[in-house]
């Protein structure tokens, strides 16, 4: 009877699905603006980095999740921009069974993480097609960048409620 009663219990709770549908860049970039003069002197490249990520649902218990990743390296001997690199890699993610905190924080954690690299290689490629030097981005925490995100968010309510 007990086992009847477990069995029962775990039914009622909706089974934990993850499955990454498809994988894609959504947009993309590259300008180098001071190109020939910038190959024409020393290469000391200063790099400015811009993260961001973001997800929208696109079907029952479809996700779109994108990393947008916008480097600008300019070079040092001058400040000229050297080049500028837009990448919004974006993946299609069925996920069923989880709800509130956890489907937020799956979507802005979990997902970014599983995309990031596929947007690192895509950088890579952009910026040796254009001439320089790679460039070898660092992993990055979304765990970290998801707390600080829903930190900021808390302040803002905070704040709001207070005025």
């Amino acid at each position: 009877m007990a086992e009847d009663n477990n069995q029962q219990g775990s039914q009622d709770k909706p089974q934990l699905q993850f499955s990454l549908q498809r994988i894609y860049v959504k947009d993309i970039s590259f300008e180098s603006p001071n190109a020939p003069s910038v190959f024409q002197q020393p290469f000391k490249p200063k790099v400015g980095l811009d993260l961001d990520t973001g997800s929208q649902s696109v079907g029952q218990d479809l996700y779109e999740v994108v990393v947008k990743v916008t480097a600008q390296v300019s070079n040092n001997e001058d400040g000229a921009t050297a080049f500028l690199v837009e990448v919004e890699q974006a993946g299609l993610f069925r996920i069923s069974g989880l709800e509130g905190d956890q489907l937020d924080h799956t979507l802005g954690a979990f997902c970014p993480n599983v995309l990031f690299p596929y947007a690192r290689e895509c950088i890579d490629s952009l910026v040796s097609r254009g001439s320089f030097p790679p460039l070898m981005l660092a992993p990055v925490n979304f765990e970290a960048m998801y707390a600080q995100k829903k930190q900021r968010a808390a302040q803002a309510q905070t704040t709001e409620t207070a005025h």
